[in-house]
């Protein structure tokens, strides 16, 4: 059952109690129309609906998010996936910082750019491994803190400046980071080593790209050996020493 809701004029709260309402009455796909900044978009929802936002979202789109699917035919703010622990959000333009702040699993894919500190506290378990793939640029700080999971940035549309800021990989213990292009040794984080590509690395990243262009109906060309670069930690407990006693 399809059911559609004009979020114009509607609060955060209200729009957000609208989305259980009609999930829980056994909606499978609900589109949102009119969306100007309502945050917490499909947080909450026991069911698993497919939602479809027109518009720009606030803030957590997708917070704590289980395993709904969310799609987004515009540009979305801050936060997007905040502690997801599954599901997959697709994102037609741009995000703000912090995409897939303690991300626990499932999907975050972003056609266009986002901001700072992508993938912050990105975490991963037997069971989960969450993946965020960024179409265009990234800002600093990407991959900070993280324990898990994978990152892709591919730098599409991306002429004359960088594909990512400085500081990439600043405190990672965890998971892997692939950077179309060559990537400065200067932008590195500290605990963070560029590292070589093998085969097993061009077996995950095509499976995800394959995906990736699956969901924005894109041409997925030749991907070059010598085109993507490698970002990893150098140890799982790189503060050990700092808090173990002597």
């Amino acid at each position: 059952m399809k059911m559609r809701i004009n979020a114009k004029g509607l609060s955060f709260r209200e729009l957000n109690q609208r989305i259980r309402e009609v999930a829980a009455n056994g909606a499978d796909e609900i589109e949102l129309v009119n969306v100007n900044g309502q945050r917490y978009i499909g947080s909450g929802v026991d069911q698993n609906p497919i939602i479809k936002i027109y518009g720009t979202p606030g803030n957590d789109l997708g917070a704590f998010m289980g395993s709904s699917k969310i799609l987004v035919y515009g540009d979305c703010e801050d936060g997007v996936g905040n502690t997801m622990s599954n599901g997959e959000i697709m994102v037609y333009g741009s995000a703000g910082d912090i995409v897939g702040y303690s991300m626990r699993g499932g999907k975050i894919y972003i056609k266009g750019n986002a901001g700072y500190r992508v993938g912050i506290h990105l975490k991963a378990s037997r069971e989960r491994s969450p993946v965020i793939v960024i179409g265009g640029s990234v800002r600093d700080f990407l991959g900070e803190y993280m324990a898990g999971g994978t990152i892709v940035v591919l730098g599409f549309g991306v002429n004359n400046g960088e594909i990512v800021g400085n500081f990439v990989g600043t405190g990672i213990h965890g998971g892997k980071v692939y950077v179309r292009g060559k990537v400065q040794k200067d932008k590195i984080g500290l605990d963070a080593v560029i590292a070589p590509m093998r085969d097993e690395d061009w077996v995950e990243l095509k499976r995800i790209l394959i995906d990736y262009c699956k969901a924005f109906n894109l041409r997925l060309r030749s991907l070059p050996k010598t085109k993507f670069t490698k970002i990893v930690p150098t140890s799982s407990r790189p503060y050990g020493k700092t808090y173990a006693l002597e």
